[in-house]
């Protein structure tokens, strides 16, 4: 694999210490389990913990399957009690986080895709002395807001790592499409393509509705004719987009950041051309395990520094090895 620059900048961050071992549902693709029933080793003989994990994701997105697959895995470990909620818009984020306050946890994992939003809940956390780690999205803001720690892929870098494989193989006019407008997160991996690739262009779409996806990326595909590669930043947001390049007659290959099972495949049998991976799995394991290992010990994983978890190029050549995780559901 080629090696990119943002290597040289990630080896300066920490990167993710720990293997793993043996809510409410609007997030995520399938009904909401009891973190404390996920399969795992021997549970932690320590207290019984209760820990809040609250994200942005929006109603059948499977890659928020992966992250509470990780976090059920270490809440069974860890003997907690996992209560997941999501919701997409911020504000409403902010009132799951002062309902977890309120419901006396041990600990919370949020994501700060709209950090603004969030500020107040999580200043009222701080003040009840709860422990915050942060996750997936809010990198550069984490410990502004008060999290010990952030566990996710540094998405500027990883936009960059897109960026250079295109270049150099030759695409010139990709189009990132960015299925949340404002998402810290996402519009940072579309600057960094844009960075490396300078004739990238941003087309937003609604990605709670994946109809509208599809017609958007059609008639933005069918108007660009010199567009040779169109991003999802999303596995369920690039499998639409193999169907609008077929609808619009369109030259463009795909390419992808994050990862399914379906996706893997589609990587495998050459209808994608790569995906970055930011393993969300280990996300999930690694703000509640972190959040465990807080009460356990004092322990602050990551130093002050952000837990990289990604990103990790996934191509055609890496896939078939990948894929097997990605069936599991951890990848």
């Amino acid at each position: 694999m080629k090696k990119f620059e943002w290597r040289k900048v990630a080896a300066g961050l920490v990167l993710v210490p720990m293997l793993a071992l043996a809510a409410c549902s609007s997030g995520g693709g399938r009904p909401q389990e009891d973190g404390g029933n996920a399969e795992g080793g021997q549970v932690a003989e320590t207290e019984r913990m209760k820990i809040a994990l609250i994200t942005h994701a929006s109603g059948g997105d499977t890659f928020w399957d992966i992250v509470r697959k990780g976090a059920e895995e270490a809440a069974a470990k860890d003997n907690v009690e996992l209560l997941y909620t999501s919701d997409p818009e911020g504000g409403r984020q902010a009132q799951l986080i002062e309902q977890a306050i309120d419901q006396g946890v041990d600990g919370i994992a949020v994501t700060l895709a709209t950090p603004d939003a969030l500020k107040s809940a999580l200043q009222k956390a701080t003040e009840a002395g709860i422990p915050v780690v942060s996750l997936n999205a809010g990198e550069g803001v984490s410990a502004e807001l008060g999290a010990f720690t952030h566990f996710g892929s540094n998405e500027q870098l990883a936009g960059e790592a897109v960026g250079e494989r295109l270049a150099a193989d030759g695409y010139e006019h990709p189009i990132c499409v960015i299925q949340q407008q404002g998402h810290v997160g996402l519009e940072a991996r579309c600057a960094g393509v844009k960075a490396k690739v300078p004739g990238t262009e941003i087309l937003y779409v609604n990605g709670q509705d994946m109809t509208a996806v599809a017609s958007t990326a059609t008639a933005k595909l069918q108007a660009t004719s010199d567009a040779d590669v169109i991003i999802g930043l999303g596995a369920p947001i690039t499998l639409t987009l193999l169907d609008s390049i077929k609808d619009a007659g369109s030259e463009a290959k795909a390419a992808s950041f994050d990862m399914n099972a379906e996706l893997a495949q589609k990587i495998v049998d050459g209808e994608v051309l790569f995906t970055v991976d930011q393993q969300p799995w280990l996300q999930g394991y690694g703000s509640i395990d972190a959040l465990w290992q807080a009460k356990r010990g004092g322990f602050k994983i990551g130093g002050g520094q952000p837990v990289l978890t990604g990103p990790a190029i996934v191509d055609q050549e890496s896939a078939p090895d990948v894929l097997k995780f990605a069936e599991q559901g951890v990848r």
